[in-house]
């Protein structure tokens, strides 16, 4: 029997857990959202890894391709890190891995499993952390294993996303400082909020004209 590690959304983050459930595995696929060089390295440490770059994955990530194509302990799997960007035509393809929602999901459609890990990083609001375990058998059957980190109740000080209650009193100071011209880096930075939680916010609000916090709020999932 074939171990397989499927794991993404990390965003800069490898959690003790996922390290030891990842130990043992014949090879470790990410679906994107790695966020940095040294995430690869250390899951290299464990097994190869295959990744895909992620719309978090910036200029050090120009070399991982967007899409993937990979054969695995004798599965046809196709990578990408966006639902929205999966072909249509997938028939001759075993297993579908994919990331970006944050959300776990497992379907089949047709012969073809679909699995999104959802994200083993930093924790998002009450979104479960989650990523799978494969394992294929010798005549080819495949099982797979949700594996939940659960909640410890408090944020740690590297799980930088905030509570929706803290968001809605810290936005309308983001739209002036959107006003005012300053980068996503920038407000991520002095709200102590991730880069991606303050993109979502600035692209709501700039494609939203006259959208208050409510609306922000609600178009970006909280």
């Amino acid at each position: 029997m074939h171990k397989i590690g499927i794991i993404s959304d990390t965003h800069g983050m490898l959690r003790a857990e996922v390290v030891e459930a990842l130990r043992g595995c014949e090879m470790i696929l990410h679906g994107g959202d790695i966020n940095r060089q040294e995430m690869i390295e250390e899951l290299s440490k464990i097994a190869p890894v295959h990744v895909v770059r992620g719309n978090n994955d910036k200029e050090w990530a120009d070399q991982i391709p967007e899409s993937l194509t990979l054969e695995v302990c004798g599965l046809r799997v196709y990578m990408v890190h966006n639902k929205k960007e999966i072909p249509k035509n997938l028939s001759e393809t075993d297993l579908v891995v994919y990331g970006h929602s944050h959300k776990y999901e497992e379907k089949m459609v047709g012969d073809t499993l679909y699995l999104n890990p959802g994200s083993c990083g930093p924790r998002r609001f009450h979104q479960e952390i989650t990523f799978a375990l494969l394992f294929i058998e010798e005549n080819g059957e495949l099982k797979v294993e949700k594996q939940v980190i659960p909640h410890t109740g408090q944020l740690s000080s590297r799980e930088e996303t905030r509570i929706p209650a803290d968001i809605a009193r810290m936005i309308p100071a983001i739209m002036k400082e959107i006003d005012a011209g300053r980068s996503v880096k920038q407000i991520a930075k002095k709200h102590r909020i991730s880069e991606e939680l303050s993109e979502q916010i600035a692209r709501m609000y700039l494609t939203h004209p006259g959208v208050d916090v409510d609306g922000i709020l609600r178009r970006i999932g909280l």
